[in-house]
């Protein structure tokens, strides 16, 4: 997909200058607040990007029914594309903030191979030889990037919608706002569950876990970025609805599959200590199903384990193994097959452009066959 490279680059760019932007204002107000860029900046150097590929897409599918099939021939300086752009720049930055807000209330040691956030922030207090805890300057320097990154990316986003008509300025507007309260829900949700689950019936357990995964994370993944991206176009309601049947089922087959890599995952693909989820403890699906295959016995002694952050790797693997013979993964498995499958067939017919069509399907085999 030479196109979405290109887009790839061109987001990285698009933030690149913006957070060198913000470094200039932030170094005059005093030189250490440049550790805010310095550390953001690595956060979003890289990455899927798949928040911004089908926020491009899911404009490209509507302005591509009535542009060149080629976006990017002769058009890389208009108004149109530059909003989407930085449309598209704005989702991952809102993706930085609620990945360095997940990894303090997680406690998570790396992302993406490299030391989190607050590790990092922890890391200046230890080197610099500071008074008080290293660790709450860690999680407190990182929260406040966190709330940064957040602020920054409506500001992003802002800039993005003013180059666009106003009707589609506001719809997208509306959506990102959705988006934000969803994902926050999502999340208080989810720490929610890790603490609270045996207050509730083991019958809700399943459905409970699938809350979680749609609003904290399938929604914002896919969903709504193929929204924004087709309102910022000026979707039609049937267009809209179209590009919703796809994302949500393609956002639950994501979200499942990084469910199955944060137990099964490679350390050196995924950039995440082997079973870092059962370490912190996450009432994911795979855990609700298992359970409902389970043995009381059994399920005593997953419900002990889970969430102790010293499992040792003989520990992990026993988890590991308890979870493949009770035939959850295999069940996991499935049902990203079966929710793929909707996905695909919810744009068969929809009026959008054929290339962007064929780029969504393509995305869409991309974000539920990955290794990391």
């Amino acid at each position: 997909m030479p196109e979405s490279n290109q887009l790839v680059d061109l987001v990285q760019l698009k933030i690149d200058e913006f957070l060198s932007e913000k470094r200039s204002e932030l170094e005059a107000i005093a030189p250490e607040l440049t550790a805010l860029t310095d550390v953001g900046g690595s956060l979003l150097a890289g990455g899927k990007r798949f928040r911004a590929l089908f926020c491009y897409w899911g404009w490209q599918s509507i302005a591509g029914l009535t542009s060149p099939e080629d976006p990017f021939a002769d058009e890389t300086d208009s108004h149109d594309l530059t909003g989407v752009l930085l449309s598209a720049s704005a989702l991952e930055l809102f993706h930085a903030a609620a990945l360095v807000h997940d990894d303090i209330m997680d406690r998570s040691d790396t992302r993406r191979g490299a030391p989190s956030a607050h590790r990092r922030f922890e890391s200046m207090h230890n080197e610099g030889g500071w008074s008080g805890s290293a660790e709450a300057y860690g999680e407190a320097s990182a929260l406040l990037l966190g709330d940064l990154l957040l602020g920054w990316s409506d500001e992003l986003l802002g800039r993005g919608i003013a180059t666009l008509p106003r009707p589609s300025a506001l719809a997208a507007r509306k959506e990102f706002m959705t988006m934000r309260t969803e994902v926050m829900a999502g999340q208080f949700l989810d720490i929610h569950d890790e603490s609270a689950w045996a207050s509730y019936p083991e019958s809700e357990a399943l459905e409970r876990a699938q809350r979680v995964l749609i609003y904290k994370s399938a929604k914002y993944s896919v969903e709504a970025p193929l929204v924004l991206g087709a309102s910022l176009g000026a979707g039609s309601d049937e267009q809209l609805a179209s590009l919703r049947a796809f994302g949500l089922p393609l956002g639950v087959a994501f979200q499942l599959r990084d469910d199955v890599l944060g137990v099964f995952g490679d350390p050196e693909v995924t950039g995440k200590p082997a079973g870092d989820d059962l370490r912190e403890g996450k009432r994911t699906a795979i855990i609700a199903i298992a359970r409902q295959k389970l043995s009381a016995s059994a399920n005593s002694i997953l419900d002990e384990l889970l969430g102790d952050p010293d499992l040792s790797d003989e520990q992990v693997n026993m988890i590991r193994s308890t979870l493949q013979e009770s035939g959850a993964v295999d069940q996991v498995e499935r049902v990203i097959s079966r929710n793929l499958e909707r996905a695909c067939e919810a744009i068969e017919t929809a009026n959008l452009a054929p290339t962007a069509r064929a780029r969504l399907l393509e995305l869409a085999t991309a974000a539920t066959t990955r290794s990391f």
